[in-house]
């Protein structure tokens, strides 16, 4: 039933074209963000996702090579920080964001909370893969990439189990089996350490529920939204990974980093632990320089703010929001196998973006998938003219750079160019 209303509501919005950047290639707008500014790493290995599509699920061990993701994982972290060993990488990550947001040249210290936000929108029941009332969904996270970022967390950056939260707060989704006994069933008791947070545990033991921080309200930028909250769990913890899928979207065209804290979200009269009061703020066919409610939660203090990482896993990409898992026809009809990592949040959905549109099969990339790209590269003065202010810091200054790339053979954006703007993407497909 719900899967039908999703397909009507997909009709009902008259399927605007497929994107189109608006700008053309090449011309980025914002500040570009990190260590190595702008700069998205990308990794591609083919032998790390090798279901047939036959046997089993793709989420099964013996459909994807955890040993392969682990070293994607590495080498992400290496190529993003040009650092030689995955401590280091950890190490310079940490002292950036801390300069940054002032609070000195220091790295990690035991007892600093690290929050991860991954998008677990379809793991609503207790069977994995199943979602309420409709037929299996294969559009969930990779258990083998989650896994390969905690690992990295425990024995590499030195991080105690117990300062790592996994998290989705939206009222009907899960943090399903197959993360949970990956991490929990390790002998290590850092590993058994590592909470999760969840908007509905479906009486599976060891998950946290979510309560509302009332002190740190986001204050959406535009008067007819409420005010909304994220979990106390994560207001208390000092850092944020932004850990999202490489997914198309049906209603905002993509869901990347951007559209991940929907599931961060709580409005006391409005649903709850629930975004939907949102999603008139971001959807698709709203013209190009309109407000777009994401921009708030990527600025809000409590989520962006304090995000000293982005993850994009495409390992097995689905479709759409609500659809299986698809080989891609611009990869040699292959699984995706993919995934990215920047401490620019603008610039890596602006990757993930150009790689959605430039794939046949992702064929809800559509309308104005890239508006809130534009709001949030230029938030300290929009083309909405909104004033970006969804905390008591005051308004947003620009969240990132924003470019799309010369074109989908070469893959370069300006930095690539030889240009001191822009973005930069480091390949390792």
């Amino acid at each position: 039933m719900l899967r039908r209303c999703f397909l009507q509501s997909l009709a009902a919005l008259a399927q605007p074209a497929s994107f189109k950047s608006s700008e053309g290639a090449n011309s980025p707008i914002g500040v570009p963000q990190g260590i190595h500014p702008g700069r998205v790493a990308w990794v591609r290995d083919p032998h790390a996702a090798t279901w047939d599509g036959l046997t089993g699920s793709w989420w099964d061990d013996s459909s994807t090579n955890q040993r392969a993701v682990h070293a994607m994982t590495a080498r992400l972290l290496h190529g993003l920080t040009a650092s030689k060993n995955d401590a280091s990488a950890w190490d310079a990550l940490f002292r950036n964001f801390n300069e940054t947001h002032k609070f000195g040249r220091s790295g990690y210290k035991p007892g600093e909370k690290i929050a991860i936000k991954v998008n677990c929108n379809q793991d609503r029941s207790s069977e994995w893969g199943v979602g309420q009332n409709r037929p299996p969904l294969n559009g969930l996270p990779s258990p083998h990439a989650i896994l390969a970022l905690v690992t990295q967390l425990i024995e590499r950056a030195g991080i105690p189990g117990e300062d790592i939260l996994l998290y989705d707060a939206t009222g009907f989704r899960n943090l399903g089996q197959p993360i949970y006994t990956r991490i929990k069933t390790n002998p290590d008791r850092r590993y058994q350490a590592v909470q999760f947070l969840v908007g509905t545990d479906y009486n599976l033991a060891g998950r946290l529920p979510p309560i509302p921080d009332e002190a740190n309200p986001i204050r959406f930028s535009k008067t007819e939204v409420p005010a909304g909250h994220v979990p106390a769990q994560v207001a208390e913890a000092k850092y944020m990974i932004n850990m999202a899928l490489l997914r198309p979207h049906g209603m905002a065209g993509v869901t990347l980093i951007g559209k991940n804290h929907f599931g961060s979200v709580y409005f006391p009269k409005d649903g709850g632990w629930s975004p939907r009061v949102l999603h008139n703020q971001v959807i698709r066919t709203q013209p190009m320089g309109s407000y777009n409610a994401l921009v708030d939660l990527m600025g809000h203090r409590h989520l962006g703010g304090k995000t000293m990482l982005y993850l994009l896993d495409g390992l097995y990409t689905a479709e759409h929001n609500e659809g299986n898992v698809m080989r891609w026809a611009s990869l040699g009809d292959q699984w995706a196998s993919s995934l990215l990592m920047s401490q620019d949040p603008v610039a890596i959905d602006s990757v993930g973006l150009d790689l959605l549109a430039s794939e046949p099969r992702a064929t809800q990339v559509r309308g104005n998938a890239d508006n809130y790209l534009h709001e949030a590269a230029l938030a300290a003065k929009p083309p909405s003219g909104t004033v970006y202010a969804p905390d008591a810091r005051g308004s947003l200054a620009s969240l990132g750079v924003h470019e799309h790339w010369n074109n989908p053979a070469d893959k370069n954006y300006s930095r690539n160019l030889g240009r001191k703007v822009g973005i930069e993407l480091i390949t390792s497909i």
